[in-house]
């Protein structure tokens, strides 16, 4: 009797799994990159050749059959062996070459890395960077990205990396309106307007703190992006707690408190471990460890003034 599955190819295995997850046919089309019509004609396809039916049709979506939760843990299985597979022979590369995806907030990129990106693209030309400007913890299990630069206290277990400086933050508001910082009554500071972050990035204590001491009437703009959030007060819509490194770097802001060292969060290099030993992800956070460590007083609140201390020490993520 002929195996109904020999002509199955992956292809067809990522379009059940595809469907699966997306509980129906067009958003299915729109992840593998292919047409509605495509996604049903192929979906018809493997079923009259494997002899079963895969999904249940509903007025509210697609809905596995038994045989077609079996195909789906097998695809997810497939799957799992690819990536690592990718992930370990991409270990293998005998020098830093090829593409490298590092996913970062905008903030850090624009403020920090930008010419130190320019500095390794002319160190490592072999080396293409694909920036990828996110808050959300991507999978680098499966190559979402190979390295993460984050602000956190808690870096993902399944991660190894560095730990390079503690970002600090500071409340700032414009020159103009605070001639003399020094003389701010930090307890009338909750009836000026302020500016703050939303309630995505809620789990942040600036955000906090904001929620439990400023009157809600008093937060007259709120963004979802760190970046944004500094704009917003240069641009005078009101005081906000934003990263020393972003205000100390805008002449036209002033710190109208110390750094508060509850609001400060570590800045973190973090791969997966299959990549680590990689040329291009070693070659990477070898380099920005080095450029990171010379700006480290800079991003703890020091002020503009780089210091020429060595490269922060290498600490494992919780993982390694």
């Amino acid at each position: 009797m002929a195996d109904p599955f020999k002509n199955l190819a992956w292809d067809d295995f990522r379009l059940i799994k595809a469907v699966a997850d997306a509980k129906g046919l067009p958003a299915a089309a729109a992840q593998i990159g292919v047409n509605h019509s495509t996604v049903f004609r192929r979906l018809k396809q493997i079923e009259e050749a494997i002899g079963t039916t895969l999904f249940e049709r509903h007025r509210t979506g697609y809905a596995l059959t038994p045989a077609g939760e079996e195909l789906v843990a097998l695809a997810q299985r497939l799957d799992d062996e690819i990536t690592s597979t990718g992930r370990r022979i991409a270990g293998r590369e005998p020098a830093p070459c090829g593409e490298l995806r590092v996913t970062t907030p905008d903030s850090l990129l624009i403020h920090l890395l930008i010419p130190m990106m320019a500095d390794f693209r002319r160190r490592y030309p072999q080396v293409q960077l694909d920036i990828v400007l996110s808050n959300q913890a991507l999978n680098l299990s499966r190559r979402d990205a190979d390295v993460a630069i984050r602000a956190t206290d808690n870096p993902p277990e399944n991660l190894v990396g560095r730990r390079l400086a503690r970002i600090a933050w500071a409340l700032y508001g414009r020159a103009e309106d605070f001639p003399d910082p020094a003389a701010v009554d930090e307890a009338s500071l909750s009836t000026c307007n302020w500016v703050a972050l939303g309630e995505t990035m809620g789990a942040l204590k600036a955000v906090k703190y904001v929620q439990k001491h400023v009157p809600p009437e008093n937060v007259a703009y709120r963004v979802n992006t760190v970046l944004g959030l500094a704009e917003a007060v240069e641009a005078g819509l009101g005081i906000g707690h934003i990263p020393c490194m972003i205000g100390d770097a805008r002449p036209s802001l002033v710190r109208l408190t110390p750094p508060v060292p509850d609001f400060a969060a570590d800045l973190w290099l973090l791969t997966h471990p299959d990549l680590r030993h990689a040329p291009r992800v070693r070659a990477f956070l070898d380099f920005l460890a080095e450029q990171i460590g010379k700006h480290r007083r800079f991003i703890e609140g020091g002020g503009l003034l780089l210091d020429a201390a060595p490269p922060a020490a290498a600490e494992p993520a919780p993982a390694e």
